[in-house]
Order: C-alpha cells, then structure tokens, then sequence
C-alpha cells in the first residue's frame, strides 16, 4: 500500500535461435516415457517473439453509477508463448490484478504498463512474464476495476475491486466473456488456457487475491499473499482506535484514473460515509473482510509478511493463517524482519526458485516435493533464515503471563503468578513505541513497563497474542497500545529506515528473457541493519471506549474501570538467554495511532491485566526459562526447527 500522511512509501538471455533449439532437444531428449513426469518447467519458449495481446472482460457489474446500465469491463493484459499456442496446448495462468500499473508503478523501481500503436503491452512490471512465459506459463496483468484502461470504479477492496478480478478467472474458464476491445463487441475467447490460475501480488494485489480466493471461485488453484490485508477494518483501525489519519476514499483517489474521477463520486462518498472515523464497524467492513469467508478457500496458499510490516501490518496474516489453517487449506508461509518489502528485494535468489517450484507443482502440478518441505521460513537475523516444520511449531502454548508491581513505579515484573496492585501513567501522543521501550527501567510517567528477570533459556514466541488489559481512566476517552519487547542487544533489519529493511543497489542481476521494451534485470538489494539494545517484537492497540464491542465504542465515565482485550500481532521471534522479555502498556503511540480528543491518565489494575503469549513449549517452557537455577546454555534446540536449508537449483538456469 502507499505510505500515506504520516506513515505515508540469473537468468542469462538467450536468443531466439537458441530456444527453438533448446525447446527442440527438450523434446526429444526427454519423452515422457523414458523419463517419466518432469520435475521443473525450463524456459524453452521465446519471450521475444510471444504473443502480447489486450483483452476486456465483462465484470456484469454497472459500478461507476452512472445508472446507464451498461456493464463495466476491465482490461486485461496477456503474454504467453507463441509456440504452445501454434501447438494447440493449453497452459496455465499467472495473473496479478492491480490498481498500480499506471498511477504508482509496481516493485521496488516503480515500474507501470507501456504499450505499442496497437495498445498491446509492451513492458510488464517486475519479473513475473519474464521468467514464467518462457517456462510455459501465460502471464495475465489486470487494471483493477476504476484504473488504468478499465471500467468502473474503484471501491478499495468491495465488490468491485474483488468482482473485477474473479471476472477474469472466469472468462478464462470460459465463464466470462471478453472483447477485444473496450466498447466493441467482438468476442475474445481464453481458448489457450486451461484455466489453471495462480494469483500473485504484494500489498493491495495481494489482498484481492485474498479476497478472490474468499469467493471460491474454480480454476483459482493457488494464491501468493505478499504483505496483504484479511481484512481492511484492521488495516484502518484496531478495536476502534484509528491507525491512518484518513480513510478509503483517500486510497481510491490515490488510483482512480482520470476516467473515474469524473464518473466516482457517489462510490467516493459511499467510502466516507460508511467508513466513520470512529472505528465503529459498518456493513462496508464487514464487504471487505475476507477472513469470515476462509472456509470457501479452495486455492493453496504461499503467504509471504514482513514481521516489522507496520503498514499492513502483521495481525493481517496472522488471523488469514489461523482461518486458513482450522479449514485444512495446503499453504507455506514466509516471515521475514523487513517492514513492507518483497521477498524478491531481501531474498531474491531463493524466493525466485521457491515460486517457480510453487507454481510449477500448483499450476502444472509437477512432483517437484516443494509440498515436503517445511510450512515455514523465518529470518532469524538478517539474511539467516531457519524452517519450521509446521508453524506454529508443535508443541506451542498460548501461556499467560501477569504483570506485578515491582521497586520503581512503573517499573514492574512479568511471570505466571497473578499479581495485585496498580500502576498509573498518562498518554503522553508525543512519545512511541521505540521511546517507551528505551526507558523500559525507568519510572516515566508515560507507561508501565513489565519485564522477566534475564532468561536461562532461550524462549520462542510464535503465533498472536493478546493482552487483556483492566483500565481506569480520568477521562471520556482513551486509547490503549500493548507491546511485546525483547530487551538485549542484537542487529536486526533495520525496519524503521525509508527501505524498511532493504538498501537499493545500482548493479543488476536478471531474472528471465528480456526485449528492447521489457527487462528482465533488476537493481540488487542488500539489507539495512541496525545495532539495537531491544526489539519490538508485537504490537497492539484498541480504543476503550470498544470495551463491551469490537464493533462499536461508546463514551467512557471518568473513575470507573474498564476491562477490553487487545491483538497483537503475530510474530516468530525468539528471545536469547540472557535477555528479557518485557510487556509494555501505554497509551496513544505517535507513529501508529492518532490521539484521542484528551490525554487521560490511566490507572491498570494488575489482578486483572495479563497477556497471552504463544510459547513453544508452552508454560513448561517459560518455568525453565526464568527458574533462577536454569543452566542451559544458548542455543537450544526449539521444537521443529531445522537450520536454513540450502536454496533448489535450477539446472543450467544461473539460480
């Protein structure tokens, strides 16, 4: 998504001679009955000579409001191998639906759209028509409903938004019709398809990939979530408490093509309307939350999701995964340390061969063992990643720690016994995250901070928590954050620097076949590192007024106390021996919500404040680990980890 306001940001090329050659020896010197179901799609075809057409499908919706009855199309963009096609093979679908492509540009160059005199694409943003057409795959690049060169209007993940991508998988199962032109009506038929579709995208293209995949639409066989939303009430808020200082109709601005602009204004106000400042919950949040309709999901899943994502941030994943999970949907996930990154701009190599044998075994369905392999890979610290078995591990616990009192005011304990007490601060809107865990052994006025003594053990955290917290504030309003802090030296990714992460390189490596307009090379990354004295590891937020619901607030009365839950985001994070882990309460953070009308001064009631940690190994775990006689040394081995695993090369490919 856009950084808004405040928080508002080796293939070698071969020429074509040598693939009809290359594609000619394929053939002959690998039948399928001499050697059996291949392992892995080779890039055979020539990307220089495939077939680049444009395509408008009808989404049988009429969304700009105009009352004219007419149905919108949206344009459709398609390469795919010449040579399958003079073959009469049918072949399997790419697809990334996006808002980008001609506002904003797609991956970590911008890159847009670019067309011929005949208005067929000539440049495809990042890599994916680069590498996958010439391994047999059609690459498919759709102008999300209200942009570029489609129809309608663009309703920031509605029916709309959603509609206009599934159209697209149904015409290419040949339930749908297409044009060959945007008002004409000679038809455009998906007869080279198989209909087999995989979508892919980061931030908004990934969240209607979520979103279509919710629908259950056929032929939708697998999806690539990267940094997405689940659900856009908690991309915009959090039990009430706002996270961004506008709303969706700011984000459909942002898109809109000049087309929509003049034709939107009833959808623009629809956006404002129902997306009250509040928080509250409106019919509007409930179109666009795609976890209560997990149970439709029929594609697999390969997730990708910074940790450190505070734009769409991590409970997004964390609660798809779960609800994906209880419905027994195959999936693989990847977490890393960046904030809002692609896993092509801090792990390039290994993300490049992971998705091609993804979609090689999904779409083609080649016996490649990806399905195997770990669930999961995780970045431990920078660029040194281990896999997980399954995730969350087995054996992991939701483990309830409690904050006590402690020498200092404001300075407290964390363990298993229920303590007693209170502790009091003020929301301070001018101080963070970063300053509260700063000043975790200081009496500051501005939080209660909540640590273990230093661990004997290493301890995992992996999956969501929540923290319930009991409240007594002196005003009508109040906002809340809890944090989860590992507190001890390390060099992490450095997520809060304008890459998030990442550094951007001038050199360039190349992923793919390229032509005159079309480059398959990319600039390098490298990752941004910082020394820290502690980590946030989870955060959450709510609005108190949300106390008795999620879904509505109400006014608070000074000097009564009130009980609400927050939820934290989900991590995989483990905390060494020898550091501590800490609970930080506080009130309104500068960097991630915006201020009530007051500054309150709250009052916790620790009998009844605690936080549900997911502990591998659970509370067995957390006992050896904070026992003052503890002598286990770093470096204990954790229930389903395995070392990082070496990454699958692609014979004679370069990766």
């Amino acid at each position: 998504m856009p950084k808004r306001a405040r928080r508002l940001r080796l293939t070698t090329w071969r020429s074509p001679a040598t693939v009809v050659i290359a594609a000619l020896l394929a053939a002959f010197l690998a039948p399928a009955a001499a050697h059996g179901a291949p392992r892995e799609s080779a890039p055979v075809y020539s990307y220089e000579n495939a077939i680049r057409e444009s395509v408008w499908v009808d989404t049988r919706l009429d969304g700009d409001g105009d009352g004219d009855g007419k149905t919108d199309r949206v344009a459709v963009d398609v390469v795919r191998p010449r040579e399958l096609a003079q073959q009469g093979r049918k072949i399997p679908v790419i697809m990334d639906a996006s808002p980008y492509y001609s506002c904003c540009g797609r991956g970590n160059e911008s890159q847009k759209k670019t067309y011929d005199a005949n208005g067929n694409v000539v440049r495809m943003p990042l890599f994916y028509d680069n590498y996958f057409v010439p391994r047999g795959y059609a690459f498919v690049g759709v102008d999300l409903a209200g942009t570029n060169r489609s129809d309608g209007c663009v309703d920031v993940g509605g029916r709309s938004d959603i509609q206009s991508a599934k159209a697209v998988i149904d015409w290419l199962n040949g339930r749908a019709h297409g044009y060959t032109s945007r008002t004409g009506t000679a038809r455009a038929r998906a007869t080279w398809t198989n209909g087999r579709t995989g979508m892919i995208g980061k931030s908004w293209d990934g969240t209607v990939a979520n979103g279509v995949a919710a629908t259950g639409v056929k032929g939708l066989k697998t999806i690539v979530p990267i940094s997405a939303i689940s659900s856009w009430y908690d991309y915009y808020f959090a039990k009430g408490a706002p996270l961004y200082d506008s709303g969706p109709d700011w984000l459909s601005d942002y898109v809109d093509s000049p087309d929509a602009r003049t034709k939107c204004a009833a959808v623009q106000r629809k956006l404002v309307d129902e997306a009250p400042r509040t928080g509250d919950w409106t019919s509007l949040w409930t179109e666009r939350d795609y976890v209560k309709d997990a149970s439709k999901v029929r594609a697999s899943v390969l997730l990708v999701h910074g940790m450190q994502d505070l734009n769409v941030r991590a409970k997004n994943f964390g609660q798809w995964w779960s609800a994906l999970a209880k419905n027994g949907v195959e999936r693989k996930i990847w977490l890393s340390q960046t904030g809002h990154v692609d896993p092509f701009d801090f792990r390039r190599t290994a993300w490049v061969d992971t998705l091609h044998r993804w979609f090689d075994h999904e779409l083609l369905g080649y016996d490649n063992g990806i399905d195997r392999e770990p669930m999961a890979d995780i970045e431990r610290h920078p660029d040194q990643w281990v896999t997980s078995t399954v995730w969350p591990p087995r054996g992991t616990g939701a483990v309830t720690l409690r904050p006590g009192t402690g020498t200092q005011a404001g300075v407290g304990t964390l363990g298993l016994r229920t303590g007693s007490g209170t502790e009091t601060f003020t929301d301070d809107p001018r101080l963070s995250e970063t300053d509260w865990a700063a000043h975790i052994d200081e009496p500051t006025a501005s939080k209660a901070g909540f640590v273990t003594a230093p661990l004997a053990r290493d301890v995992r955290l992996s999956g969501s928590s929540k923290v319930t917290v009991t409240a007594t504030p002196t005003t009508s309003t109040a906002h809340l954050s809890a944090v989860l802090a590992d507190l001890g030296p390390d060099t992490i990714r450095d997520y809060a620097d304008g890459g998030e992460g990442i550094t951007t390189l001038t050199d360039r490596t190349c992923w793919g076949a390229s032509t005159t307009g079309d480059s398959a090379c990319f600039k390098n990354t490298q990752a941004t590192t910082a020394a820290v004295d502690y980590t946030v590891l989870s955060r959450g937020w709510a609005d108190l007024g949300n106390h008795a619901s999620d879904r509505k607030g109400v006014p608070l009365t000074p000097g009564k106390a009130y009980t609400i839950t927050l939820d934290l985001a989900a991590t995989d994070h483990v905390v060494p021996k020898g550091h501590r882990l800490a609970l930080i309460v506080a009130g309104t953070d500068k960097d991630l919500i915006d201020p009530p009308s007051s500054t309150p001064t709250l009052t916790l009631d620790l009998a009844r404040t605690s936080a549900r940690v997911p502990l591998v190994g659970g509370a067995a775990a957390f006992t050896r680990a904070t026992a003052t006689s503890g002598t286990a040394t770093s470096g204990t081995v954790l229930d389903g980890v395995r070392e990082p695993h070496t990454a699958h090369r692609v014979p004679g490919g370069g990766l």
